[in-house]
């Protein structure tokens, strides 16, 4: 490849409606003959300007900065020929600038990120997703892009744009503008978080957005069901047989702490025989692919027994007529109705109810039901602990017998 002839000059010169003494700073580049100016955003004063030296001639310290300043900027005009020359891409004046400039980089965006994110995760949906989950990042990947529009006016930004200013206000408009609980909100916010991470794994974004940035969730008691209630459920004579499905599907969540994704799921493989020669599930956890094992309670079985020939459940090969989860929780909204009981009942409950009323307050210690869940540490089953009213009441009972002795 043939040298070619390659210049760079610094001038000055005088825009439009520029009034003071001072004129901006130009550089030129020259390349075969080729010429590109831009603008090094500095001014100066023209008598104390050598033109063709291309610098100032004070003896000030800012005169001085200056002249430093404008090595600077020819330092990184031949590290851009450098890099063109190293890629093999034709030097030209114009490319030197696109370099300088950031011009010849991709940009890159962050609702595009989003969407790519969430095209991935979707040919994973049924494997390693839940439909569930797809749904939610869809949700959020909405709530950000509206939220662009709504403070930006734009239908995109660039990743760089990123900074805890648009995380916090995008966490305020979620609270204020789409009227999502602070629990939700900070939800959204976490699968946002993800794609930020995977896009600085990928080195498409410098800066940590989330630095410094601080949540703080509200405290929810989970709903559950008090042996009482269980029992008036389970006895009540429903006239339809959706209900009564419905029903012993919900109570087999409770006598098992199975979600809704896992029973629904559930098949004849995932019952095995323990180590104590009864029948146990063995399976993993749809949400979090940890290891769930748990004997089966007699209630637990008869269920499954009833369900044997159910038509649905030999067409699926599963073991129990799950419907979708809306219509599931719709139907138990029913229930609740029909069985007096005045609580709002969706599938979660019973595994709530599980956790609680039929196995800590039974005295099951905490590490065992941790495990029946699938928890991945003790801290998630801890959280149950707090709603246990009659656990403190038989402790302190107990408390009280022992003290009376003393």
């Amino acid at each position: 490849m043939l040298e070619k002839s390659f210049g760079l000059l610094y001038y000055l010169k005088q825009t439009k409606n520029q009034k003071n003494e001072n004129r901006y700073i130009y550089l030129r580049i020259t390349v075969d003959g080729e010429r590109r100016e831009i603008s090094t955003k500095r001014q100066w004063i023209p008598d104390q300007w050598n033109a063709q030296l291309g610098r100032t001639t004070g003896i000030s310290e800012e005169a001085k900065e200056l002249n430093s300043y404008l090595d600077l900027i020819s330092v990184k005009v031949y590290r851009a020929k450098s890099k063109l020359l190293e890629s093999n891409q034709p030097l030209t004046a114009d490319n030197i600038k696109d370099v300088l400039t950031g011009n010849n980089e991709k940009k890159h965006f962050i609702v595009e990120a989003f969407v790519r994110h969430n095209k991935q995760i979707k040919a994973l949906v049924g494997r390693e997703i839940a439909p569930a989950t797809l749904t939610r990042y869809r949700t959020a990947c909405d709530h950000v892009q509206n939220f662009i529009k709504w403070k930006y006016k734009k239908e995109d930004l660039e990743l760089r744009s990123l900074d805890y200013e648009f995380i916090s206000q995008f966490l305020f408009w979620l609270k204020t503008e789409r009227h999502c609980a602070n629990n939700t909100a900070i939800k959204y916010l976490g699968n946002f978080k993800k794609i930020v991470l995977e896009c600085q794994q990928k080195g498409l974004l410098i800066k940590d957005p989330f630095l410094g940035f601080r949540t703080k969730r509200d405290e929810v008691v989970p709903v559950v069901l008090t042996g009482d209630e269980l029992i008036r459920i389970r006895n009540k004579q429903f006239d339809t047989q959706r209900l009564k499905h419905v029903r012993d599907i919900f109570l087999f969540s409770c006598y098992t702490g199975l979600a809704y994704s896992d029973v629904y799921k559930l098949r004849i493989t995932d019952i095995m025989i323990g180590i104590d020669g009864d029948k146990w599930i063995i399976t993993t956890r749809q949400k979090t692919k940890s290891s769930t094992r748990l004997p089966l309670l007699p209630n637990a079985l008869a269920i499954l027994e009833k369900y044997n020939d159910h038509p649905k459940c030999l067409t699926t090969g599963t073991l129990l007529p799950v419907l979708t989860n809306q219509k599931m929780n719709s139907y138990l909204k029913e229930i609740a109705d029909v069985t007096a009981i005045n609580k709002k009942l969706t599938f979660h409950t019973a595994r709530h109810t599980f956790a609680t009323t039929i196995t800590l307050t039974n005295g099951v210690p905490m590490e065992t039901v941790s495990k029946m869940l699938g928890h991945k540490s003790l801290k998630q089953t801890q959280h149950y602990a707090k709603v246990l009213d009659v656990k403190i009441s038989k402790d302190m009972k107990l408390l009280k017998r022992k003290l009376e002795r003393v």
